[in-house]
């Protein structure tokens, strides 16, 4: 192949210029990045050309013997390409599950209050509930792995909860919206649960935090990898969208006080990305889950939370 700066090929007199009528419907002027690509696709078939500027824009040029063989390939390139990159696909939010998504924020904020009780749960009182469900690493790392999922509903102050649950709540029910509650709080809950598991294991041993931002952290991660995977054919228009997301979160959120647990928004927010691959890859070849995969989804989700703080309080004793 040859370009304008480039003139390995020894061009003959009797050279012919591939006219754009013969590759597309209609023709139109031809800029040099749309000729430069022709050339590459006659290149890949052996096919010897070269790039000159003409009266209405530039023109591909080919020995005689491989015009028709030319047009005939950059035909097949133009009528496999037509349609690409393919349209953006059409989603449709499922607006039904703001509510209930808005009712688990709401449940979480409730039983913070409760945690400031003193309150007497299975025959324990009082129970003090940051000591046995705070994401202890040496604890973690020794068997105590409800702790990965009890830090998650603990929170130190008000403040900090009300910082999740304003900041990370818009994420939430953005995605719940998307994917259906079910799947999105089992994501959710899987971002969370590994991304304190792998902060126990690059922390000292006494190393303990609390808060949901480790799955807030994880929802942009997921809503990034979901965005990018389905949008993967308009990246140039998408996906500065959860870059911006997820760092504007990590100023906000994630870098500043003495509590902040970086270590923990980190891989909350990469295993984030790893399910929202995941999950997208499936919602792509199966369909979103349904009502019924939704609600056991979430049965299960809110089962292990239960049977986690459930451990937590029978261990206490």
């Amino acid at each position: 192949m040859t370009g304008d700066e480039d003139h390995s090929v020894e061009p003959r007199d009797d050279w012919r210029i591939v006219p754009v009528w013969r590759v597309e419907e209609r023709g139109r002027k031809l800029s040099l990045r749309q000729a430069r690509l022709w050339a590459l696709v006659l290149e890949s078939r052996y096919i010897e050309s070269r790039l000159e500027p003409g009266p209405r824009g530039w023109q591909i040029w080919v020995a005689p013997e491989n015009y028709e063989a030319a047009c005939r390939e950059l035909n097949l390139y133009v009528e496999e390409n037509r349609n690409w990159p393919p349209f953006l696909p059409t989603v449709h939010p499922m607006k039904e599950n703001t509510l209930p998504t808005l009712s688990i924020l709401i449940l979480l904020a409730t039983f913070h209050n409760l945690t400031s009780l003193d309150l007497k749960v299975l025959g324990h009182y009082p129970v003090d509930w940051i000591d046995i469900g705070n994401a202890h690493a040496g604890l973690i790392l020794k068997g105590e792995w409800w702790r990965l999922v009890t830090a998650l509903t603990l929170h130190a102050d008000a403040l900090h909860l009300v910082s999740n649950l304003a900041i990370g709540g818009v994420f939430i029910v953005y995605l719940c919206r998307d994917l259906g509650s079910g799947l999105a709080w089992t994501l959710l809950l899987a971002s969370g649960v590994c991304g304190n598991l792998a902060n126990a294991y690059i922390q000292l041993p006494s190393h303990t935090s609390v808060g949901a931002s480790t799955a807030v952290f994880g929802a942009v991660g997921i809503l990034g990898a979901v965005t990018m995977t389905r949008y993967r054919h308009h990246l140039r228009r998408r996906w500065p969208l959860p870059i911006a997301a997820a760092l504007s979160l990590l100023v906000l959120l994630g870098t500043e006080g003495e509590r902040t647990d970086l270590g923990a928004h980190l891989f909350g927010f990469l295993f984030g990305c790893l399910f929202g691959f995941v999950a997208e890859l499936l919602v792509g070849y199966v369909g979103r889950p349904g009502r019924l995969a939704n609600a056991l989804l979430a049965l299960a989700s809110a089962s292990v939370v239960v049977y986690a703080w459930w451990l937590a309080i029978a261990q206490s004793g």
